[in-house]
C-alpha cells in the first residue's frame, strides 16, 4: 500500500501534534523541499524563473493571505490587492527612507503596515458580515488605490507613480538574479507557509473556524469577537503585504498602483475557490491553474493555423473558461482541488486492498 500505516504510532504528545503523522508525508515534503532548493536553480531557465515560479509562489502566498481570512474565519473581503499594495509602497518607502535597513525587515515592516491598514478596514467586521462586508472591503481597493496616486509622496514625487525595486541583497549575497529572485521567494513562501500551517491549527485557528461556523454560538463559548476577527484581518494583510512586495520586487521590479487593481483581487479570490476554501495545499493548487492554464492555452493556440485566432480571442477565451469553471466548482466541488487531492490520498491508503 502507498500509504501503509501499519507500525507507525504515536508514543509522545508532541508526535501526535504534528503537522505530518505519516512518515511518506514528511519524506514527500522533504524531497520536494530539497528538488525546489537545490535542484531547481540548477535546472531551471530565466523564463521558468521570471514567468512561471515567482508568480505562482507569490499569488500562492497572496491566496493564503486571503484564505486565512475568508477560508477559516469566514470574512469576506474583496481589498487583497489593495493591502498588497500597501505592503509593496510600504517596503519601498522604508528601504529609501531608512538607509542601511534589512531587506528582509524591510518585507516584514511593509507587512505590518499592511496589516495596521486591514484591521482599520476590518472594523466594520464587527457589525456586518456577508454581502455587506465585502462592500466594505471593496471600499479598501478603491481608496488604496487611489491614495497611492493622488499623494506623489508615497512613489518618491514620481510623475508616473512607477516605484522600483530596492538593491535585493540579503547579508551581502545579491538575489537580483532570476535565480536569486526565485530563491528569495521561495524561502519567505515556504516560512510563512510553515507559520500559518501551525497557526490554523493552534486555539486562534480553532476560534476562527469556530467564528467562521456560526459566530453566535462561538460568543456564547466565550470567544472575543472582536479580537478574534480583528486578528484575521491583521494576519491575513501582513501575509498579503509581503505578497504585494515580492510581486513588486521580486517578480515585475517595478510597479504602479493601478498594479494592484480590482483584477488583481479577484485573481486571489478565484485561487482560493479553484484551490479550496480553508486548505493550506489548496492555495499552491489554485495559484498553479492561475499560472500554468493561460501558458497551455497560448501553447495550444500557438498549434492552430497561423491566423485562425488572435490574442485578444485567446484572452477573452481564458476568461470564458475561467468562469465556467467558477461556476462548475462552486456546484460540483465547492472545497476545490484540495478535495480532489485529499480524495486520491484516502484512495492511495487502501490501495490495492479495495481497489
Amino acid at each position: 500500500m502507498l500509504y501503509l500505516e501499519a507500525g507507525q504510532f504515536s508514543s509522545r504528545y508532541a508526535d501526535d501534534r504534528r503537522l505530518f503523522r505519516l512518515r511518506q508525508d514528511r519524506i514527500g515534503l522533504a524531497a520536494l523541499l530539497a528538488f525546489a532548493f537545490l535542484a531547481l536553480p540548477w535546472l531551471g531557465n530565466d523564463y521558468w524563473f521570471s514567468a512561471i515560479l515567482i508568480p505562482f509562489l507569490v499569488l500562492s502566498l497572496a491566496g493564503l493571505g486571503l484564505n486565512l481570512l475568508t477560508g477559516y474565519a469566514g470574512q469576506l473581503s474583496l481589498g487583497s490587492a489593495a493591502f498588497m499594495a500597501v505592503g509593496a509602497f510600504a517596503t519601498y518607502n522604508l528601504d529609501l527612507r531608512l538607509p542601511g535597513l534589512p531587506l528582509l525587515l524591510s518585507i516584514a515592516l511593509g507587512g505590518l503596515v499592511a496589516a495596521l491598514v486591514a484591521v482599520l478596514f476590518g472594523l466594520p467586521s464587527l457589525r456586518i458580515k456577508g454581502f455587506y462586508l465585502l462592500v466594505s472591503t471593496l471600499a479598501a481597493q478603491f481608496f488604496v488605490e487611489w491614495a497611492l496616486t493622488k499623494f506623489s509622496w508615497f512613489s518618491n514625487d514620481s510623475a508616473s507613480g512607477v516605484i522600483s525595486a530596492p538593491p535585493l541583497r540579503i547579508a551581502g549575497v545579491d538575489f537580483s538574479s532570476p535565480a536569486g529572485r526565485y530563491l528569495l521567494t521561495l524561502g519567505v513562501v515556504a516560512t510563512l507557509f510553515w507559520l500559518a500551517a501551525n497557526l490554523v491549527r493552534s486555539e486562534l485557528g480553532r476560534n476562527w473556524m469556530a467564528v467562521r461556523d456560526m459566530d453566535t454560538a462561538a460568543a456564547v463559548i466565550g470567544i472575543p469577537l472582536l479580537k478574534t476577527k480583528l486578528l484575521a484581518f491583521a494576519i491575513s494583510g501582513f501575509f498579503l503585504g509581503i505578497a504585494g512586495a515580492l510581486w513588486a520586487f521580486a517578480y515585475l521590479g517595478t510597479v504602479e498602483p493601478h498594479g494592484f487593481d480590482l483584477d488583481r483581487s479577484f485573481q486571489v479570490l478565484f485561487i482560493i475557490i479553484i484551490g479550496g476554501l480553508g486548505s493550506i495545499l489548496g492555495n499552491f493548487l489554485g495559484a498553479a491553474f492561475i499560472v500554468l492554464f493561460p501558458v497551455l492555452l497560448s501553447n495550444l493556440a500557438a498549434l492552430l493555423p497561423a491566423g485562425s485566432i488572435d490574442a485578444g480571442q485567446v484572452e477573452n477565451l481564458q476568461k470564458m473558461v475561467f468562469g465556467t469553471l467558477i461556476i462548475l466548482f462552486l456546484i460540483k466541488e465547492p472545497e476545490g482541488l484540495a478535495r480532489l487531492w485529499r480524495r486520491f490520498r484516502e484512495r492511495a491508503r487502501l490501495w490495492p486492498l479495495r481497489y
